[in-house]
């Protein structure tokens, strides 16, 4: 054996000898192996070790704060899905029909299996494989469309305005999925990253900051060079978050040099760490209106937060969530579940807290991304939903061509139909105030940053 082998083997072996002496030595490792020994040679009923596991992780976690969770294999697996943007499968997004409660394709995903072979918005899906969906829940239908990459799964589906259903056969491939979205689809089904009716105002509706948001965003941003875009907003509302670095990037596309983006503190104050700009973005000019809500959380509020306390950005909409902490994922058994632990809280340039630690925190504390003085505009639960809706059937793909009728659409969202023919303008109060304060004149626009400087 070479010696470099027969020294790591030895170290290993001296180590492992460590972690068991402390674990026999631990009164809480003690009690563990008591209680787990007990359950499994006397409890009336036998029980798995691995549901025993679970449940003893779970139990740990919930002594903590609201964001450290063990995440058990199924949930992970879908974790490393959404950060990494792609799956195998077919490609659709699914809705539940509130009326008939039947599976109903709400748009295919462009250039996807399921878009190529046809499936439409509105589809209703009756069989998966042969086996009825009738009271399937959309997690149950996505499991089972969901699979190996080149292997088929059968789906029968019914168009919407007929009635007799369709076998296709669908070959499971990888799925890309966009993090940045447009306002309409243009005829080859690209997303058209200007507002349809205001084309010289752009716009980026950013879903969660994944591994591929920066350079989705850079490319949103270089199409404006073919276009007299004057202004952009970037739209956060009902952003979750995702992956911290992302945020930070995304941030860097719009400030000069050595601005600090964020800071994170930890539990050790000697490992504090600030993050500043690198200047590599060409877009410090480009005026920006960013759209938050009350789901606008984590990476979300640190680019809302950094833009608007370095001026770069007007803030519009509803005060975001208040999650400003920063969450660790440690592998646990082999990679196939994980230990989401919060490591450390993260703060605006300004240094001001975003973290909200109870969700019964009054309001007059200091947590979350306020909107800018006059730039406050809640929604009530109906004109959410009138915007939601609408905007989800501006996002619909009716064919593979890009073509498609009213026909199409999915019964649950035909009622909106009307709201999603109009001006989002007119329809999104708050996307309206982001037009009215980009449309401004350079001249309207210096006496309000004027009048909001000397506002008390």
């Amino acid at each position: 054996m070479p010696s470099r082998n027969l020294r790591l083997l030895v170290a290993m072996s001296v180590v492992s000898l460590a972690c068991l002496w402390n674990a026999r030595h631990s009164p809480y490792a003690a009690t563990y192996v008591q209680v787990l020994d007990a359950i499994n040679q006397r409890y009336i009923e036998p029980t798995d070790k691995q549901q025993m596991l679970e449940a003893a992780l779970r139990g740990m976690t919930s002594r903590l704060d609201r964001y450290s969770t063990y995440i058990p294999p199924r949930s992970f697996r879908d974790l490393r899905q959404s950060l990494e943007q792609h799956f195998a499968g077919i490609g659709i997004q699914l809705s539940l029909d509130p009326d008939t409660k039947q599976l109903t394709v709400l748009t295919p995903i462009v250039g996807s299996p399921a878009h190529q072979a046809g499936v439409l918005a509105g589809d209703r899906i009756v069989k998966i494989n042969g086996q009825s969906t009738a009271g399937f829940s959309i997690d149950q239908a996505a499991e089972r469309l969901k699979g190996p990459r080149g292997e088929p799964v059968a789906v029968t589906v019914v168009h919407a305005g007929q009635t007799e259903p369709v076998n296709i056969s669908i070959v499971r491939d990888d799925i890309e999925i966009d993090s940045v979205l447009g306002d309409t689809r243009q005829s080859d089904d690209r997303w058209n990253f200007v507002l349809a009716e205001h084309p010289t105002i752009g716009y980026a509706r950013v879903v969660s900051f994944s591994e591929r948001t920066v350079a989705e965003l850079r490319a949103a941003l270089e199409s404006f060079a073919q276009r007299d875009v004057t202004g952009l907003v970037l739209d956060l509302r009902n952003d979750p978050g995702g992956m911290f670095d992302s945020a930070v990037d995304v941030c860097d596309l719009f400030l000069p040099a050595d601005k600090l983006i964020v800071s994170t503190r930890p539990r050790d104050p000697k490992r504090q760490r600030k993050y500043f700009s690198t200047g590599a973005g060409p877009y410090f000019d480009l005026p920006i209106v960013i759209l938050v809500n009350q789901y606008t959380a984590s990476a979300s509020e640190i680019v809302a937060a950094c833009l608007q306390d370095h001026g770069r950005a007007q803030v519009v909409g509803q005060r975001t969530w208040g999650k400003g902490s920063v969450q660790h994922v440690l592998n646990l058994e082999g990679g196939r579940s994980a230990l989401k632990l919060t490591i450390a809280t993260y703060w605006r340039p300004s240094g001001r807290n975003i973290h909200r630690l109870h969700p019964d925190d009054p309001e007059s504390q200091p947590w979350g991304v306020m909107p800018d003085p006059g730039c406050d505009v809640p929604l009530d639960a109906e004109a959410f939903e009138r915007v939601v809706r609408a905007r989800n059937l501006r996002d619909i793909v009716r064919s593979a061509g890009g073509a498609g009728g009213a026909e199409a659409l999915p019964p649950g969202l035909a009622a909106f139909a009307a709201d999603a023919a109009r001006d989002p303008v007119e329809v999104d109060p708050q996307l309206g105030k982001a037009f009215e304060l980009l449309s401004a004149s350079p001249a309207q626009r210096a006496a309000r940053d004027a009048e909001a400087a000397v506002a008390p």
